[in-house]
């Protein structure tokens, strides 16, 4: 299934997230668990070109590319991201006309 987030989304694993560590030298190192289970959605190399944007950042500042998550991992969104848009047009009438 797949799901879109908007960045700042915050999420919760069910277990410690497995990623594919890439360039494992052994095989039986291929996958490796970060010992985290809640991150915040992110969108990194947003100017380059024909590279992978979606990405998820861990407490710590690691941050990991959606792409190198193992299949099968189940989430939960904790918290969406504020909205700087007003929630009606009369409150955004309201707040634009007022005067400091």
């Amino acid at each position: 299934m797949a799901v879109c987030l908007l960045p700042g989304t915050e999420v919760a694993f069910e277990n410690e997230v497995k990623y594919d560590r890439f360039f494992a030298l052994f095989p039986s190192m291929k996958f490796g668990k970060l010992g985290k289970k809640v991150a915040q959605f992110r969108q990194i190399n947003v100017g380059k070109r024909g590279v992978h944007r979606d990405a998820l950042e861990f407490p710590d500042g690691e941050i990991v590319l959606l792409t190198r998550l193992c299949e099968g991992q189940h989430l939960t969104v904790l918290q969406l991201p504020g909205s700087q848009r007003p929630v009606n047009a009369k409150e955004g009438h309201k707040r634009d006309s007022q005067v400091s």
